[in-house]
């Protein structure tokens, strides 16, 4: 019985819920899992119903308390599961690639375990659970075969991302993502801009390339330049508004890339460049192939070749070893870059890398008032950085779900062409996510810009009506979600002291 029969065959269809963790390679990956368990027969579950009968857990190793969060998720399904005879439970992700036969031990209420080189797998396991009646473990050592190539139930009817690599061949001491993911796989280009053309096709405006370490595009099939070739590419796709890419390395960030950055109309001058530390001790530490002059020196020619560019990035504080002279170090680099924005983190063992086991842990206490020090420091400069923004005329591509507070304000959210979110005056005509709206700035604070006056144009798209025409398809599915995300689903607003630890996908 192949496995839409049995999923029909239990209950009438069988419902699933994918609870994510972590990076944006696991936020892409859990739409393919959507996409492989929709394909095979499964619906997704009413938001918030608590009452699935599949329930995915794709995890994240980088914290160190990641397998602690896991076990107390999955014990309080254990009762449920009891309670419901057919339900199951998968765990996928890095956490179980990391922990394998470990997780059915401590959690012998799971049924399918399986890695990140496998994912496609998991409907057949899910069946071979059901019929055996017994745990599956399946973990394979290699990518068994490009992602992309797996069924995807994307998020966004709008925006898209399209992954040109996975895994990664560096070797920071802070991350446990290679040992993983494993060493940096690239797909062919006329795959990748394929599959943009098709998305393009369907109605999304707005594609972000995704990778590990996305700028080393080119290492697996030897073209030092393939990335900057890939943007241009990008460029001459009728009907692709916007173009974004996350996260790079600065080790890979060279000249050819900036050019094609400024010279591509649709890709947008916007960069995100994880900095991690700014002293150089600590950079060689962390064994970070650059230095704070070669950091600052990339800043400096992205800013000459794109005057408005927006750039944020990543910091880790209190790595082994981290003294206050190089913690100053790091604050010289966030007053010299003026960053639009940084994810600040305080440094958390990750099991199983190097820097678990450095001499020079730094005691919390410290870490917590250097930390809090970088994000006061931080929010002054992204709020002087916001204010240069009043006056400017923007286009913004309209989003959906990005304004907490849209309702209680009539007020409708979009993303500049620099990723700035932007709330303006809901105007007269309908407006619809993926349409796009040009604005006057009137108002900045330190994570978003208003637009108070009225809308100055409103320019209906191919994007808002993929938007509609999916919103109008699930009318009727007592609840399906019809929300869409625009975007980088972790590159929104921080909360303003968040505590997390930089990992997979921003290296």
């Amino acid at each position: 019985m192949s496995s839409i029969d049995r999923s029909q065959s239990v209950g009438g269809t069988r419902t699933y819920e994918v609870r994510t963790y972590g990076c944006q390679m696991n936020v892409h990956d859990s739409e393919r899992l959507a996409g492989l368990l929709e394909d095979a027969g499964y619906v997704r579950a009413p938001e918030g119903a608590d009452e699935a009968d599949v329930v995915v857990f794709n995890t994240c190793a980088v914290r160190e308390n990641a397998d602690n969060k896991l076990y107390g998720n999955l014990g309080h399904l254990a009762p449920k599961k009891a309670a419901r005879p057919g339900m199951q439970i998968a765990v996928g992700g890095c956490l179980a690639q990391k922990d394998r036969d470990t997780i059915v031990k401590k959690a012998p209420w799971v049924d399918v375990v399986f890695g990140t080189h496998n994912i496609g797998k998991l409907p057949v396991l899910l069946e071979r659970a059901r019929v055996q009646e017994e745990a599956q473990v399946e973990i394979a050592e290699s990518l068994e075969a490009f992602p992309s190539t797996l069924p995807t139930r994307r998020e966004s009817a709008y925006a898209a991302w399209v992954s040109i690599s996975v895994g990664c061949n560096n070797t920071c001491t802070f991350c446990i993502v290679p040992a993983l993911r494993g060493k940096e796989k690239d797909r062919r280009p006329g795959d990748i801009l394929a599959e943009i053309e098709t998305l393009v096709a369907e109605g999304v405006s707005e594609i972000t390339l995704l990778g590990q370490n996305v700028n080393a595009y080119g290492s697996d099939i030897g073209d030092r330049e393939a990335f900057s070739k890939l943007l241009r590419a990008c460029g001459k796709i009728e009907g692709l508004e916007r173009v974004r890419f996350t996260s790079p390395h600065p080790r890979d960030f060279t000249d050819d890339v900036i050019a094609a950055m400024a010279e591509t109309p649709n890709v947008m001058p916007q960069l995100h460049m994880p900095l991690q530390s700014g002293s150089d001790t600590v950079l060689k530490a962390m064994r970070r192939s650059y230095r704070q002059e070669r950091y600052l020196g990339i800043i400096e020619k992205v800013r000459a070749a794109i005057p408005h560019a927006a750039i944020s990035t990543d910091i880790i504080v209190g790595f082994p070893g981290e003294t206050d002279e190089d913690f100053e170090q790091t604050l010289h680099v966030v007053r010299e870059a003026r960053f639009a924005q940084a994810f600040t983190f305080q440094y958390s063992k990750r099991p199983g890398t190097p820097a678990a086991e450095m001499d020079g842990q730094i005691p919390k206490k410290v870490v917590q008032e250097r930390y809090e020090r970088l994000v006061a420091l931080q929010e002054e400069i992204s709020w002087e950085e916001n204010k240069k923004q009043v006056g400017r005329t923007l286009e913004l591509m309209v989003a959906e779900g990005e304004g907490r507070k849209d309702d209680a304000t009539h007020r409708l959210s979009g993303r500049a062409p620099d990723n700035r979110l932007v709330h303006f005056t809901k105007p007269d005509q309908e407006v619809r996510p993926g349409d796009v709206v040009t604005v006057e700035i009137t108002y900045a604070a330190p994570h978003h810009l208003l637009a108070e006056g009225p809308v100055l144009d409103v320019r209906r798209t191919r994007a808002g009506d993929a938007w509609e025409k999916r919103n109008a398809e699930k009318e009727g599915q007592p609840g399906q979600s019809a929300g869409v995300l625009l975007g980088l689903p972790t590159i929104g607003v921080p909360e303003p002291l968040p505590v997390a630890a930089s990992g997979c996908g921003r290296d």
